[in-house]
């Protein structure tokens, strides 16, 4: 069986990245903070997300108890398993979910920098710390909600490079999560608003809308008040580089894309 390992601190998007990695490696199955996870369907285990508190939370993702590390050891004979992707926080979590679950010695290791980019990252740690959002590598039916005091819901579809549907998340909010600071959408729209009326040749802005998952995308509408030159161009720019510089300084991730559309001329 080939074994392979992917690390990372909590809250940096290993779960979010896991089912396009494992399908680039050609790796059929997972391990993810408990559960077996073969071509997107949970197969055996329960996940650590269901626990209430931290401690037992490692413990279920190590495979600590032995009727939950008997079932998902039995599940991946009965299964033939040939390859599989260990997730944890560091190589030495995966070295000893490998050991607990009588594995193969681990052949790779990866890292959760070798696929995300820092600012994706950064961004991952801000949606965990602010809102305590959890995401699981696999569909919301295979989800109990029994076990979440929040709702959970739907994440997103995850496709291959050729457009084929290689899985799907659902993020859910744990009840180990408690300490969270809520950052409303509207405070994001505000900043953009303030910067774009602050540049003296806006007049006004007509639509404006931010989108920040899986990218940070805004796409605002604006009236100016001179007609299209070289200098306008210029300043709706300097714009576009306030918005990336000020949402890095304060929520600690940068914006992908700034579309800025000039709908007329005041």
């Amino acid at each position: 069986m080939k074994v392979v390992s992917l690390s990372g601190p909590s809250g940096t998007g290993k779960s979010t990245s896991a089912v396009h990695f494992a399908h680039e490696q050609h790796v059929e199955a997972m391990i993810d903070d408990g559960l077996l996870i073969v071509k997107g369907k949970k197969i055996a285990g329960t996940s650590a997300k269901f626990e209430k508190n931290t401690v037992t939370a490692v413990r279920r993702a190590i495979f600590d108890e032995a009727a939950h590390r008997d079932e998902v050891k039995k599940a991946i004979t009965e299964h033939q398993i040939e390859s599989l992707l260990i997730i944890g926080t560091s190589d030495k979590m995966t070295k000893k979910i490998a050991k607990a679950l009588d594995l193969p010695e681990i052949e790779s290791f990866f890292y959760i920098t070798d696929i995300r980019t820092e600012n994706e990252i950064r961004r991952a740690r801000f949606v965990r710390e602010t809102e305590g959002k959890h995401v699981m590598p696999v569909s919301a039916d295979q989800v109990n909600q029994n076990f979440f005091k929040q709702l959970i819901k739907k994440g997103w579809d995850i496709f291959s490079p050729k457009r084929e549907k290689i899985g799907e998340t659902t993020i859910v909010h744990p009840d180990f999560h408690q300490q969270t600071v809520s950052i409303h959408k509207r405070v994001y729209l505000q900043l953009v608003r303030h910067i774009m009326l602050s540049q003296l040749y806006v007049h006004k802005v007509e639509q404006l809308s931010i989108s920040t998952t899986p990218q940070v995308i805004i796409t605002v509408s604006i009236v100016v008040k001179t007609p299209i030159t070289p200098m306008l161009r210029e300043a709706l720019e300097s714009c576009q580089q306030q918005m990336h510089d000020d949402f890095l300084q304060m929520f600690g991730f940068s914006t992908d894309k700034i579309y800025v559309k000039v709908v007329k001329v005041a």
